[in-house]
C-alpha cells in the first residue's frame, strides 16, 4: 500500500478524549467505516498482508475485528471464523480466559471452526495490550490450526501489544499509533 494511502487512513481516525474512562484517547474508526472510498481502502490494506499466504480462513476478533476479517474473507474468497466473547456463540466452544489490566476476560470459539493443520490468518481492529489476540491465538493452537499470520488496522505501540504474541508469527499492522 502506498505511504499516501496510509496518511490519509491515519488522517481519518478521529481521537476520542476521556473514552470510554477519563484520561483514555480512544481511537475511533468509524470515519473509515461510514465512507465508501476509505472503507475500501481499509480493506485493501488488510486484504494485502493476506493474499499469497495460503490460508482457507480468516478469523476475526469480538466486534470490530469482525468488519475487517469478514469483509476481506469475502474478497479473497475464503471462510470466515469468529472469536466471540463467552456465551455469545450457539454450539461447542473451546474457551481460553486472559487478563487484563484489571480483571480478566474470555473468548471462545466453535470447537470445529478450525480444523487441524489448516492454516489461518487473525484479523483484528486494534492491537491494545495484545490479550485478545493471544487468547484467540491460543484457541487456535488447541484446535490443532497454523495461524499463518495476524492483521490489525491499528496498533498502539506504546501498549507494546505485540510482545504477548507468538513467536515467530507474521504480524502486520495497518496504522501505528
Amino acid at each position: 500500500m502506498k505511504s499516501s494511502d496510509i496518511a490519509l487512513l491515519r488522517s481519518a481516525v478521529r481521537d476520542v478524549t476521556d473514552f470510554p474512562s477519563m484520561g483514555i484517547v480512544f481511537k475511533d474508526i468509524t470515519p473509515l467505516l461510514s465512507d465508501a472510498a476509505l472503507f475500501r481502502l481499509t480493506v485493501d490494506a488488510v486484504t494485502e498482508t493476506i493474499e499469497g499466504q495460503g490460508v482457507t480462513k480468516i478469523i476475526g476478533i469480538d466486534a470490530r475485528g469482525f468488519i475487517f476479517a469478514a469483509a476481506a474473507a469475502d474478497r479473497l474468497g475464503l471462510g470466515f471464523v469468529p472469536v466471540r466473547k463467552k456465551g455469545k456463540l450457539p454450539w461447542r466452544t473451546e474457551s481460553t480466559e486472559y487478563d487484563l489490566e484489571y480483571g480478566s476476560n474470555c473468548v471462545e470459539i466453535h470447537a470445529d471452526a478450525v480444523i487441524p493443520g489448516e492454516r489461518v490468518w487473525l484479523v483484528d481492529d486494534v492491537l491494545a495490550t495484545g490479550g485478545t489476540a493471544a487468547a484467540a491465538a491460543e484457541l487456535v493452537k488447541r484446535l490443532g490450526g497454523e495461524l499463518a499470520g495476524m492483521t490489525f488496522l491499528m496498533e498502539l505501540e506504546f501498549l507494546r501489544g505485540s510482545r504477548r504474541l507468538p513467536e515467530n508469527i507474521p504480524v502486520a499492522s495497518i496504522l501505528t499509533f
